[in-house]
């Protein structure tokens, strides 16, 4: 395989040369576009196979995939894997992942794969390696693969691992028979509904005592030869089996030598032995109890409290539990990433697929939960290096991690990590002001802080004022949002991820003791600490490593937010803040208390980081987006609600900077975790245009729907003014452009009502997932259901008759503002990627109404339509813009401009020139206009701005002379006078070096020039 691609054979001398080769086509492996895959149980394999000639058609070059790997039954997503090595059965076979990627490459196309290199899915008995934990404990050869600590606060805890699975409290949940004693193929385990937990076998002797002692059993059936003694036998060697807490290797290596062979031999005496069946059977009855007598399950919680894992409460896992999760998700468990033989055991399909060819790149989803995410970022390119110059399975002098020593060595010099050969985008969240680093050995983002960018750009900045004023009379009060986020993440700390927090305050109070000047600092003053300081963060985390360095980026971050935490404590003992940076900092460790102490100190720094990110992402994302909604079209991930628009100029800088840093970063616009997507965003950015007309009608009809609300008993109103607010918003930002039947209309008010229910509890201001309350939500739907429901002729619905009068100009004006979207994603620097169905409109909300199905039916329909234009295409763009809400005018700017995209792949590649363009006059602001340049080649791409006011909220397409009048825009230096549009076939002719905005936009709402050579 290696000779057909021209690599080197994989002999050790040979590895240099390959790895040069791997750098010198590394530009030519770069994706051109990426379009999102939802893999699931009703999307496959095969349904995508399927689709490659549709996407193919419509300019993608590179399919970019959900997980593939095997993760829990009836993922919708396949975040939650349960086997890195394997691929997931629900969504394809091995056979038909092969012929997918057989059929993009007869295509030209590659594929991107998405990877959850931070944690695993268990809880319903499918993840063999928790199932070993649970069942052996620290003993098993997997207990060191998942971050858990086996000696908690709790001294209770030590050497078990807290399961918060349970609906009630354990005792009830015990008493009332919910957790059942099983026996199957030699192994005994507790069921709970749908989960299912293994019994340390050293424990199954307990079971049969239950019944006495062996030779006093009453059965019917008689023991065949030597079955009772055999029996007896393997009940003595289970009881003197090694305990699982025990720290011995020697007594751990046989544990698990032993219980595989000792459970085989108890499962095929089972299978012969009819006595030991009804033996079993009476056991399990007795040990299961009885309901009406709450002493029968003594022995079953005998059972349970001699495992190695505590069932509990669900409520219980905010204080005590004791593993690292995804967020707050407790069937998320953190890995151990950084521990070789976990990188090793879980990349061993995913070298594989590099080898063979089968996958062009990946997208790195959380990195900021791993320990050390640049490490992980080095080691992912040089088990590329490995899979390309050794081949498929590691082979000759292998480290730990499975990867070569020779490739080791020249990796891990500076070219190498610089170059980085694999193409590798990671799921960073940026900050307002922060940058990529510099020094990692990636191409880039996955495109949120892109998103926000070409979002906020279409947001009328001048109108902040008037917005703000109005909402906070609207809800009557006043929310800062700097404040809002302070006081969101302060009480994820105290509620979802208070146990987080307890485990940094133990490894920080384990290290003041050892300092004679911070032993005195008290528990809660240092747990107090640490949460003020993670509360005042800036960014979502920092990066210090393994090997203790702390760069100027990093100490500005800590420094800050030990400031801001300082300003906001100021009658506390500042004392311990000032410590907290030090330890943060790792300054003195080695001159106080030795290596030890500089170990402690280094571990810390890398678990606080580790926390800052998903307290941020809890309380900005998941709290202040849901509570602050001023304007929500600015409540994305990774932006922030306090954003209101930004300049031309500061668009074209980011694309400046992108071009010279990170060329091959991806530019997303829609993704599924998107909070809306980019046409509601698109819809909503025209109330920025139009601030008193959106606050009239909005006052007239908080007025018409003021009756449908309903007082509970304790005073609230249902809705609350700022939920209603945030209502209005999300009706007008996904209306349908059609919705005649009373199905459809039935369909979208539950959508309304699914995300309604879903905003409020992660608002955490009403009601929360922590603290339900049913007459609510009940309230609030009942207000969407008589708000949406259709007027009568006697009893008119008047709030639909003033919304309606407001949705027609916001849908067509959002309508040419995603057109604008379009283009300038899709020629910007960097990789435009589409999220599924996102070719025409799309008006999702958050997941899960993002991951609807798509008809992908209708969307090849609509392409065959547009894939025969004729001679005609200034007839075609003219029909498309006259009925723009069918969706075939975003479909035709999408096709036209990535194919213009693929034929000119040298002119979007790194290298090229981004060269900001500016109307004149009055119409400066209403035209983003760029143009691409390499050598002779040149595009020019321009989409209007802020169409609302430009036309007058008349609805006509944004380009005759009446809106532009003599509004022009120069030329680059260098480009031809005659250029083509790719949207309309028209040749345009430049005026003086001046192109005029009345002859571009004459037959379409966005305009991308070419050379008419590309010589």
């Amino acid at each position: 395989m290696r000779a057909a691609i021209g690599l080197p054979a994989v002999e050790s001398p040979q590895i240099a040369e390959c790895l040069e080769q791997l750098i010198a086509r590394k530009e030519s492996t770069r994706p051109g576009s990426t379009y999102r895959l939802q893999f699931n149980a009703q999307f496959r394999f095969e349904d995508a196979r399927r689709l490659l000639p549709y996407l193919h058609q419509l300019g993608i070059t590179h399919c970019y995939a959900s997980p593939i790997l095997r993760a829990r039954a009836g993922s919708q997503h396949g975040y939650d894997i349960t086997d890195h090595n394997t691929i997931n059965p629900e969504i394809g076979t091995p056979k038909e992942f092969e012929a997918l990627v057989k059929e993009m490459k007869s295509l030209g196309m590659g594929l991107i794969l998405d990877i959850v290199p931070n944690h695993m899915g268990v809880g319903y008995g499918t993840n063999p390696w928790w199932q070993d934990v649970l069942e052996n404990g620290p003993a098993s050869p997997y207990a060191e693969y998942f971050d858990i600590d086996w000696r908690p606060l709790k001294p209770e805890l030590s050497g078990k691992v807290l399961l918060p699975v349970l609906g009630a409290a354990y005792g009830d949940e015990l008493e009332q028979g919910k957790l059942q004693l099983s026996f199957e193929g030699g192994s005994f385990f507790i069921s709970y509904f749908d989960r299912r937990f293994p019994l340390d076998p050293r424990t199954y002797p307990a079971i049969f005592e239950t019944l006495g002692r062996l030779t006093e059993f009453r059965i019917e059936t008689q023991w065949g030869d030597g079955e009772a003694a055999e029996l007896q036998s393997l009940i003595r060697n289970l009881r003197e089996l090694p305990s699982a807490s025990s720290a011995d290797p020697d007594a751990k290596s046989r544990r698990q030598r032993t219980v595989s062979v000792l459970k085989q031999q108890l499962g095929d005496l089972a299978e012969r032995s009819t006595a030991l069946r009804e033996l079993i059977a009476e056991a399990v009855r007795r040990v299961n109890g009885d309901p009406q007598n709450p002493a029968s399950f003594d022995s079953l919680h005998q059972i349970l409290e001699s495992q190695a894992y505590r069932l509990a409460h669900w409520r219980v896992s905010a204080e005590e539990i004791n593993y690292r999760r995804f967020f707050d998700v407790n069937d998320l468990i953190g890995l151990r990433m950084e521990h070789p033989p976990v990188f090793a055991a879980t990349h061993k399909l995913l070298r594989r697929l590099l080898a063979e060819e089968c996958i062009s790149g990946i997208r790195l989803d959380h990195p900021d939960g791993l320990l050390n995410p640049v490490q992980y970022f080095s080691r992912l390119q040089m088990l590329h290096a490995a899979s390309q110059c050794c081949g498929p399975e590691p082979n000759g002098l292998v480290a730990e991690n499975g990867i070569e020593q020779e490739v080791l060595a020249l990796c891990s010099g500076e070219e190498m990590t610089r170059e980085a050969p694999l193409y590798l985008v990671v799921e960073k969240i940026l900050e307002s002001g922060e940058r990529l680093p510099a020094d990692w050995p990636v191409d880039g983002t996955v495109g949120y802080e892109f998103a926000n960018l070409l979002n906020n750009v279409f947001i009328n900045s001048r109108a902040q004022r008037y917005f703000t004023h109005f909402y906070h009379r609207f809800i009557g009060g006043h929310i800062e949002v700097g404040t809002l986020v302070y006081e969101s993440k302060k009480k994820v700390m105290l509620s979802s991820l208070s146990s987080e927090v307890a485990v940094l305050t133990h490894i920080l109070e384990d290290i003041c003791s050892a300092d004679r000047r911070a032993r005195d600092f008290t528990r809660s003053l240092l747990r107090n600490a640490i949460r003020e300081t993670i509360a005042c963060f800036p960014v979502y985390r920092t990066y210090i490593d393994a090997r203790g360095t702390v760069n100027d980026r990093d100490r500005g971050y800590i420094q800050e937010a030990i400031a801001r935490a300082k300003r906001r404590n100021q009658n506390a003992n500042l004392a311990v803040y000032d410590m907290l940076r030090s330890v943060l900092l790792l300054e003195g460790a080695n001159n106080n208390g030795g290596g030890e102490h500089y170990r402690k100190r280094l571990l810390f720094a890398m678990k606080f980081q580790q926390l800052t990110g998903p307290v941020m992402a809890k309380g900005l994302e998941d709290t202040a987006c849901y509570v602050y909604n001023r304007f929500v079209s600015v409540n994305e991930v990774g932006s922030s609600p306090s954003e209101f628009g930004i300049s031309m100029e500061e668009f074209h800088q980011d694309n400046l900077e992108r071009a010279r840093d990170w060329p091959y970063s991806m530019l997303g616009t829609s993704t599924h975790d998107s909070k809306r997507s980019e046409d509601v965003r698109a819809r909503l950015n025209v109330l920025s245009e139009m601030p008193k007309q959106w606050s009239a009608q909005v006052t007239r009809c908080r007025r018409a729907n003021r009756s449908k609300k309903r007082m509970l008993a304790d005073g609230r109103v249902v809705p609350d003014s700022n939920e209603e607010y945030l209502l209005y918003q999300t009706l007008l930002g996904t209306w349908p452009f059609a919705m005649g039947s009373a199905a459809s209309r039935d369909e979208y008010t539950q959508r309304i009502k699914d995300y309604m229910t879903k905003a409020v509890h992660e608002a955490k201001v009403n009601l929360s997932w922590l603290s339900q309350d049913q007459e609510y939500i009940d309230s609030l739907n009942r207000f969407i259901e008589r708000i949406l429901r259709p007027g009568l002729l006697k009893r008119p619905n008047t709030f639909q008759d003033q919304f309606e009068s407001l949705l027609e100009p916001v849908q067509y004006f959002g309508a040419i503002n995603s057109l604008s979207q379009v283009l300038l994603k899709t020629t910007s620097p960097g990789v435009p990627d589409f999220y599924r169905g996102t070719e025409v409109w799309d008006f999702s909300l958050v997941d899960p109404d993002n991951r609807r199905p798509v008809d992908y039916g209708l969307l090849q329909g609509l392409l065959q339509e547009l894939s025969h234009p004729g001679d005609d295409w200034q007839g075609v763009c003219s029909a498309l813009v006259r009925d723009l809400f069918n969706g075939k005018a975003k479909l035709w700017t999408t096709i036209r401009a990535l194919c213009f995209r693929r034929e000119r792949p040298d002119l979007f590649r790194a290298g090229s020139e981004y060269i900001p363009l500016f109307a004149d006059g009055a119409a400066r602001e209403h035209v983003l206009a760029f143009a691409r340049k390499r050598e002779r080649q040149i595009s020019i791409s321009l989409a209007p701005r802020f169409a609302y006011t430009l036309m007058k909220g008349k609805l006509e397409a944004p380009m005759g002379a009446d809106a532009w009048g003599e509004a022009s825009i120069e030329l680059p230096f260098g480009a031809p006078d005659r250029l083509r549009n790719e949207f309309t076939g028209e040749i345009v002719h430049a005026h003086d070096g001046r192109l005029l905005c009345r002859e571009i936009f004459r037959c379409f709402p966005v305009a991308l020039l070419g050379s008419l050579s590309n010589i």
